[in-house]
């Protein structure tokens, strides 16, 4: 196989115009025609030829799909690669749910890299579905070529402290040789220097430049992060310029009808907006600083590589016209060509249907009156603390819809408990409530509401198909999105997974949410290892003491 184009040499910063020679699926020979050494094409009438893009850290499932399923999505886009920490289905199914992850993806040629997720469970605060052991982790490194790298490492307490969990499975990347992922919100000076001299190499969650400047002089590499709720480019694209060296790109979490529209090549097309001059230093950060960081096996356009690359119309409009994997023709003009293959259905969800009366919060005995109340922030994993009065019917505490002071709880999907109960502020819902079992990190029910009763017909939705996301009316009208698989993705065709989703997001829009991807920002309400304050099954939870505290103030 053969093709020619304008040759994107990222490395040695130069444009060449050539020829790609092909066979076995490898890159056998490269015959240079003419080429530039600046930002412009030798041969404008050409295509353009570069490695393909390559997501550095995200978690497949936040996408509702199965490996299989996503990779159909992203090589549209020209993702070619993607460093996948599957602690989302660890969490539900342990190293069964890691191992699911790996063979339902070596159904497709996308080169998935597998970490070995560290925090299963992210923390003692919460009930999850399983736990990951050093003894599992080390089974993971022998056993499994796609298992790559020491998944993030959210217990950054415990790696400050010594933990000696903790501190095995780091020991454990370091003696495998593989990288060890980062993940400390807000973490700066001698406490940073001491979590990066640990050996946590990458940080997902800076959310100001001043952070990651922080980190990368102690060493540490900065993933700039744009998913479907975290959205960190526009803090931290002006670090470009000075240390693209050790800078990647990555979505972390995607939700469906986000992965149908773009990936990365968006993060490079409003990159090359900004710095128009700065084309090889981008295109480093999306295609080769994660293939050298991560050491994956994908080619970079030299002799002797795999030949993954992909074909775009012009250094302008950046369209990605084809996608090759190992030589294969695997998207083409928007069309997919990795076939649509059913997926196994595994899960653990073994709870009970609710009652309108399980989501009660009692008037308390004492005089208080105000509660604390966890304050949503559009675009961004962290939360504010705030003070509000309580707002009363009969001897309850209910939600305040006026002042936008809403019901959530987080309901345990692994047995039956009580489900746990506090107020937060900023989803805007008008009527009814929305829910979803796709919940980080334990991935429990999560819902919120305006009322008891629509609290509960959300989540018993959620709980009758076992997992999936919902949202309910104050009239009753109800749509459900079913995950069957861990409760937290779904193995039928991806695009038609979006359509769905796209119509449950408009639908809890419709309801009055007015955040830019209501269900992604609820699912992370339960995540306690970002501050500052978030619900588990167990409670309300301070994340900046690391405790769980009172909603009632006392």
């Amino acid at each position: 196989m053969q093709i020619t184009g304008n040759i994107i040499n990222i490395l040695e910063k130069k444009i060449q115009y050539g020829t790609i020679e092909i066979e076995a699926g490898i890159i056998k020979r490269i015959i240079i025609k003419s080429e530039t050494g600046t930002p412009a094409v030798p041969n404008p009438k050409s295509q353009v030829l570069l490695p393909g893009f390559v997501d550095a850290h995200v978690h497949v499932e936040s996408s509702m799909l199965t490996p299989a399923q996503f990779a159909r999505l992203a090589v549209v886009h020209g993702t070619v690669a993607t460093v996948s920490d599957p602690h989302e289905i660890g969490n539900v199914l342990g190293k069964a749910g890691v191992e699911y992850m790996i063979e339902n993806a070596r159904q497709t040629p996308f080169k998935f890299c597998f970490g070995a997720p560290s925090c299963v469970p992210a923390t003692t605060f919460e009930t999850a579905g399983a736990t990951i052991t050093p003894d599992d982790i080390e089974d993971l490194f022998q056993k499994y070529p796609e298992i790559g790298y020491l998944a993030e490492v959210m217990n950054f307490p415990g790696v400050l402290n010594g933990d000696s969990d903790m501190m095995a499975k780091i020991a454990l990347a370091q003696r495998y040789q593989k990288p060890v992922d980062g993940h400390a919100p807000g973490l700066r000076g001698e406490d940073a220097r001491r979590y990066i001299q640990a050996g946590c190499q990458t940080d997902h969650e800076c959310f100001t430049a001043a952070e990651a400047l922080d980190k990368l002089k102690y060493g540490m590499k900065i993933l700039i992060r744009e998913g479907s709720a975290a959205k960190n480019f526009n803090a931290l694209i002006e670090l470009l310029p000075e240390h693209y060296t050790n800078l990647m790109f990555c979505s972390d979490d995607k939700h469906p009808d986000n992965l149908v529209e773009g990936h990365i090549n968006q993060l490079v097309k409003r990159a090359l907006g900004i710095y128009p001059d700065y084309l090889f230093e981008i295109l480093q950060m999306a295609c080769i600083n994660p293939v050298l960081h991560y050491n994956l096996p994908v080619g970079l356009l030299r002799e002797g590589d795999p030949a993954d690359f992909i074909v775009i119309d012009n250094l302008q409009d950046f369209t990605v016209q084809q996608t090759y994997l190992n030589g294969v023709l695997v998207a083409e003009n928007g069309v997919s060509q990795i076939p649509n293959l059913p997926s196994e259905i595994v899960n653990q969800f073994d709870c009970s249907l609710k009652k309108a009366t399980d989501f009660e919060i009692l008037k308390p005995i004492d005089t208080t009156t105000k509660i604390k109340v966890i304050e949503v922030l559009d675009g961004q994993l962290i939360t504010l603390s705030s003070e509000h009065d309580c707002r009363f019917s009969g001897d309850t505490v209910v939600s305040d819809v006026s002042k936008d002071i809403l019901k959530i709880t987080v309901v345990n999907r692994y047995q039956n408990a009580k489900p746990a109960m506090a107020f937060i502020k900023n989803f805007g819902l008008k009527q009814g409530a929305i829910a979803s079992s796709v919940a980080h990190d334990s991935h429990n029910i999560i819902a919120v509401g305006v009322d008891d009763v629509s609290i509960t017909k959300a989540v018993n939705l959620v709980i009758e198909a076992k997992g999936g996301v919902s949202a309910v009316s104050g009239a009753g009208e109800a749509l459900v999105l079913e995950l069957p698989i861990a409760g937290i993705m779904s193995g039928i065709d991806g695009y038609e997974i979006a359509k769905e989703y796209s119509a449950i997001d408009r639908f809890a829009k419709e309801l009055g949410c007015t955040l830019n991807s209501p269900f992604m920002s609820l699912s992370f309400m339960a995540l306690l290892v970002i501050p500052n304050l978030k619900l588990s099954d167990l409670g309300l939870f301070d994340g900046e003491k690391f405790q769980f505290t009172s909603f009632f103030v006392k």
